[in-house]
């Protein structure tokens, strides 16, 4: 039984750590990993929320920790891959879903010291905490899984700054992928249209944007958080084991409506 097709997609003895999982996108794969047998660790800015989540994952039977990590935060990305590889001995998956967008409007009104955070949470943030991850995925593979944006890929209006630093991780993924594939690690980036989550309400909650957005995709509707779980799934288990430098979209076919 354990050599069919299906058994590939079982994470049991596998360990993910899932940044930005206490709502939204990231407890949507958290649940979706862990429902596949791996045990997961929950991850954002407050404990509290991270706590919250664990507890609602073990009362379903799944096996969750939950760790704080500001992943702007040096130490505390130092002590997110620390502390996992202390309570369960190896490190397999890494989910860099955690982002920001402070500012919505053009470019050109914009200021360094939003270009600065923006750029250091979202891009530098994930390739920190890979090359962090990289050396206890090295003993048995792993699987790196960037959440980047259909905004990586074609330009919106008002998200200059942030499609910016989701096409810059895009680029670090292939990079990842090319150089750690040596190594049995492989990387691959999904990327999303527009998802019903808190971190995009400013979008979904007009009315008249959601008609426009609507009209204009193939499916005729926002996705919920839960259809993105299933992708990172396939990525991060032995099911994809030859899949590595992809860039993968979850939009509804916005990228071929315009």
């Amino acid at each position: 039984m354990s050599d069919t097709i299906k058994s590939k997609f079982d994470l049991s003895g596998k360990v993910a750590i899932i940044t930005g999982s206490s709502k939204g996108i990231g407890k949507a794969i958290a649940q979706g990993l862990a429902e596949n047998g791996a045990k997961v660790v929950i991850s954002s800015r407050k404990q509290e929320a991270v706590d919250k989540v664990a507890s609602e994952f073990s009362k379903a039977g799944l096996e969750a920790v939950g760790y704080q990590c500001h992943i702007g935060d040096p130490e505390q990305r130092k002590s997110l891959i620390d502390k996992t590889i202390e309570h369960f001995g190896r490190l397999d998956i890494l989910v860099n879903n955690a982002a920001i967008n402070p500012y919505y409007g053009p470019l050109e009104d914009s200021d360094e010291a939003v270009f600065d955070k923006i750029m250091s949470v979202n891009v530098k943030a994930p390739w920190i905490l890979s090359n962090l991850a990289l050396p206890h995925m090295k003993e048995n593979g792993g699987s790196i899984i960037n959440i980047s944006s259909v905004e990586g890929i074609t330009p919106g209006f008002g998200l200059g700054l942030y499609s910016a630093t989701k096409a810059a991780l895009i680029m670090l993924t292939k990079n990842q992928a090319k150089e750690w594939g040596r190594y049995g690690v492989r990387a691959n980036v999904l990327c999303p249209g527009l998802i019903k989550t808190k971190f995009s309400e400013g979008l979904w909650t007009n009315d008249k944007l959601v008609a426009g957005f609507t009209k204009a995709i193939p499916l005729g509707r926002i996705a919920t958080p839960e259809e993105m779980a299933g992708v990172v799934m396939l990525l991060a288990s032995d099911a994809g084991s030859y899949m590595t430098g992809g860039v993968y979209v979850a939009d509804g076919g916005y990228l071929i409506s315009g």
